[in-house]
């Protein structure tokens, strides 16, 4: 640490170099987003609802893009609920209604219940611009 500030030259190519590296991972985060259409295209697994199919820990990558074909039942999704800030990983379990204005009901493949209860208050269902995207790959437990 002394040597750095001993030679500024030094000490200015390590700022500049993790700024760098910092810029990169900003940019590849944000090329992920527009490619999965998705604003978080990777999330953790932080409870247990969802086992065997996913444990704590793990890393999931979304996909957002549903041009051809529409989300579909067994499918599992990524949803925030208005005024929470945690995405939950549930199975989508019904849908009622086709298109934009369909109605979701999503439930953890480990719970008893369906998500009726974690929606915002007054809320039956979630719709698909609740959705920040469908699981298309998981890596086990990185994400610790």
């Amino acid at each position: 640490m002394l040597s750095a500030l001993q030679n500024p030259r030094q000490a200015a190519a390590q700022i500049l170099n993790f700024g760098l590296i910092l810029s990169t991972a900003f940019m590849m985060w944000k090329g992920l987003s527009v490619i999965s259409d998705s604003p978080s295209p990777i999330v953790v697994v932080l409870s247990g609802s969802m086992e065997p199919a996913f444990q704590r820990g793990d890393l999931l990558f979304l996909w957002n893009r549903n041009f051809m074909e529409e989300t579909k039942v067994g499918e599992i999704v990524v949803y925030n609920v208005k005024g929470k800030n945690i995405p939950i990983v549930h199975r989508l379990v019904r849908k009622f209604g086709v298109g934009e204005a369909a109605k979701l009901l999503t439930k953890g493949d480990n719970n008893s219940a369906d998500d009726t209860e974690l929606y915002a208050k007054g809320q039956d269902y979630i719709e698909r611009k609740d959705i920040i995207g469908s699981v298309v790959a998981y890596i086990p437990f990185v994400g610790f």
